[in-house]
């Protein structure tokens, strides 16, 4: 098996290092809604090179780059610790290339692919986290808008947004995932309101209140009710870039570099487990370039990144763990480092569907086991 990128790609790679040589002490990745200001300049920057919109087609204003490309980008900006993909250069923007209209697509698009429009996703309530066919957010249609009362939580990075990513029941209240309905809800709407959930690591995730919030129809993405399928269709696109590698190969490095400076490193205990967690760290790297493989194939890769995210997680933990472990307690004083991963790590295995989830999909739709889904 070759594992290599053809030169023009790694000339891409190197591209890519270069530009964020200025972004490294961002720590975006982690800490986004502390230096989102610093966050959005780089995204605009990028916007500038075209490179949020590296793998839309020509014809809505992107480079047509491939799902290569992507990965190489996103996999160095996680390296850098910079930042996180952006929801709207990614699902919103797939999702409106795909099934919006003629007047959404010129309305949307260019201040997304300029890095100027940014999302959160509003998918996750109270009692419908992971069966978001539960939901219970609703839309009712009144003339020309739709009136939406509901209640999510858990949405990263909201604060800051411009506009939310919203998914509602506009069907019956039992029509499950036939009855859901996608929309742009500006933030700034009259009724939306944002609270902060302070998390373990300093940062914050946020509840959204939704009380008689208007929605013009133009704002609905697709048709009524058939949100289920086309969100189906925008997670397989961004399968490639939602866990990349780099990050965990950043946090091995940072790892190394504590025990060193710490004078750790002679102990053989210590230098047994660095050792198995690099080869595991390696491990992560070929589940990403499994799912890079298959997308570029043309599969689903549905299994594939299921395992990846189980994996990529699980290791970012075991990685946090071991350094406490090294250091005892003293490693989660406030503000350093390995408190930082630590606290970090404990949310890992529950954002983007919990590792419970994944598992059963792996389990179901790779081994074949309990039926398929």
């Amino acid at each position: 098996m070759n594992f290599s990128f053809r030169p023009e790609e790694e000339a891409f790679r190197q591209e890519v290092r270069a530009f964020l040589a200025d972004h490294r002490d961002l720590d975006g990745f982690f800490r986004q809604g502390q230096v989102w200001p610093e966050v959005k300049a780089m995204f605009q920057a990028m916007g500038e090179r075209g490179w949020l919109a590296l793998a839309w087609p020509r014809e809505v204003g992107g480079l047509g780059g491939g799902p290569v490309l992507e990965f190489l980008l996103w996999d160095e900006v996680a390296h850098a610790r910079a930042a996180r993909n952006p929801l709207a250069a990614g699902i919103v923007a797939r999702t409106l290339i795909r099934h919006g209209s003629e007047e959404q697509q010129a309305k949307w698009l260019p201040p997304i692919r300029s890095g100027d429009l940014h999302f959160s996703l509003a998918y996750s309530e109270p009692e419908a986290g992971s069966d978001l066919a539960g939901l219970r957010t609703r839309a009712e249609l009144h003339g020309d808008r739709y009136v939406v009362d509901g209640r999510k939580i858990w949405q990263s990075y909201a604060q800051d947004m411009d506009c939310l990513w919203l998914l509602a029941r506009t069907g019956a209240p039992d029509s499950r995932g036939r009855g859901l309905s996608l929309m742009m809800v500006p933030i700034d709407t009259p009724g939306v309101e944002v609270t902060p959930h302070p998390t373990l690591d300093g940062d914050q995730l946020n509840e959204v209140l939704l009380e008689g919030v208007e929605v013009p129809v133009e704002n609905r993405v697709g048709a009524e009710n058939g949100a289920w399928s086309i969100m189906a269709e925008a997670l397989a696109d961004e399968r490639h870039i939602q866990f990349p590698p780099g990050r965990v190969r950043r946090d091995v490095e940072e790892m190394s570099a504590w025990v060193v400076a710490q004078g750790l490193d002679r102990d053989p205990r210590v230098r047994a487990r660095m050792a198995d967690l690099a080869v595991r760290a390696l491990e992560v790297e070929m589940h990403g370039l499994r799912v890079l493989d298959a997308m570029q194939k043309g599969r689903p890769a549905v299994v594939e990144a299921a395992a990846n995210k189980v994996v990529h997680t699980v290791v970012c933990q075991e990685i946090a763990r071991a350094v406490m472990d090294f250091g005892g307690p003293e490693v989660l004083v406030s503000g350093s480092r390995p408190a930082l991963l630590w606290c970090q790590s404990m949310w890992e295995t529950i954002g983007g569907g919990t590792s419970e989830v994944m598992r059963g999909v792996v389990a179901r739709q790779g081994l074949g086991l309990g039926g398929r889904s």
